[in-house]
């Protein structure tokens, strides 16, 4: 077999040309922590991206080298340069999608699936995504694509939906120590008029299943204790089908750097997380590398990830209540900050970048 025959590795970049949200901080982290431990007896993958103008910034170090390719850009470059391009061998998709055809037969991919939202929370996305998304979920789980995603409940519901037997899906989980690894830049505290222990923090996207405005009771009733409600995060209206929540008492910040995220995280008095959907939910396990007590939605999921690490509610008015013992008890924020630092010591991107590489490990054997 000539070297150019030979089966390699590959791993599609189109997450690191994208806005930085909740998958692309995955893929870019478990790329790099994959980088940190690839083995000496695997061919080293080269991270595929499309080809951006000379005049944008470069892609973000991960460890591995970047080969622009192709002439188009997002899912058309997806679905034709991107298979030309990786070849024969394995080729590894993180942010949920992945080419419907590969270009030889003994080929072979993963995609990392992050949950099933398209068909759970429908009414949180554009109609012309929500249709994309299925159709091209059912039809990589109708072939030989193998299937990874973060979570129990991911994996469930995704086997739900998609009619196949959770044994099919694997599960890696995900990772927290970026929240801490740059140091804390408190100018945005000042900049935002916050005092250190008197704001309770959201983050998130501004989608509907993240359910904001779940939090206009908090945002309503902090000011009496005289604390606010920050809330930090963007929207990106060609995925999302939703206008910004309206908290007339919440402060928001917008997007911020992975310094400010520190610094927010770690003064905060609280964290507290309203969503009603999530494949894993990222932001609670940041918050509690940075030491920060959380109060999350009461659903499968977090009480996966997050064990006892957390308090809980579900009702509007549960979530203020909960929000509200951490201030007025000392204790109970002592012992979550606790349990949070023993919670989170079970997500790493290590281990979850170790997990994938045996499921990586597995796949490229059939090539």
């Amino acid at each position: 077999m000539s070297v150019s025959s030979m089966p390699r590795i590959s791993l599609n970049g189109r997450f690191s040309v994208q806005s930085l949200s909740g998958v692309q901080r995955f893929a870019t982290e478990i790329t790099r922590a994959l980088s940190e431990i690839w083995p000496v007896d695997l061919p080293r993958p080269e991270l595929l991206t499309p080809q951006v103008p000379s005049s944008a910034s470069p892609p973000v170090d991960m460890g591995f080298p970047v080969r622009p390719c192709g002439r188009f850009q997002g899912q058309l470059w997806e679905q034709i340069d991107l298979p030309r391009a990786a070849g024969l061998g394995l080729l590894v998709n993180l942010g949920n999608t992945g080419p419907l055809i590969l270009p030889a037969r003994n080929s072979r991919q993963i995609v990392v699936i992050h949950d099933a939202g398209v068909f759970s929370t429908p009414q949180s996305y554009s109609q012309q995504f929500r249709v994309y998304y299925k159709t091209l979920h059912r039809l990589l789980a109708s072939g030989r694509t193998r299937i990874v995603t973060v979570s129990n409940f991911a994996r469930n519901d995704i086997a739900r939906h998609l009619r196949i037997d959770p044994a099919r899906i694997s599960v890696i989980t995900e990772g927290a120590e970026h929240a801490t690894r740059l140091p804390a830049d408190r100018t945005i505290l000042e900049r935002s008029g916050l005092e250190a222990g008197k704001y309770v923090l959201a983050v998130g996207n501004m989608a509907p299943h993240k359910d904001f405005a779940a939090l206009d009771h908090l945002a309503a009733t902090l000011p009496q204790r005289g604390l606010k409600l920050v809330i930090s995060g963007g929207m990106n209206k060609r995925v999302f089908d939703t206008d910004m929540p309206d908290l007339q008492h919440a402060t928001y910040v917008g997007r911020v750097t992975d310094e400010e995220l520190h610094a927010l995280y770690r003064d905060a008095g609280c964290f507290v997380f309203p969503s009603i959907y999530e494949g894993f939910g990222l932001p609670p396990v940041e918050a509690m590398e940075a030491g920060c007590p959380v109060v999350a939605r009461d659903i499968p999921v977090l009480r996966e990830v997050c064990g006892q690490a957390a308090l809980y509610g579900f009702t509007p008015a549960d979530l203020t209540s909960r929000v509200l013992e951490i201030f007025d008890n000392p204790d109970v924020a002592r012992t979550l900050r606790h349990a949070g630092r023993e919670q989170v010591n079970r997500y790493r991107w290590s281990i979850a970048a170790g997990k994938l590489l045996d499921i990586m490990r597995e796949e490229f054997s059939k090539c």
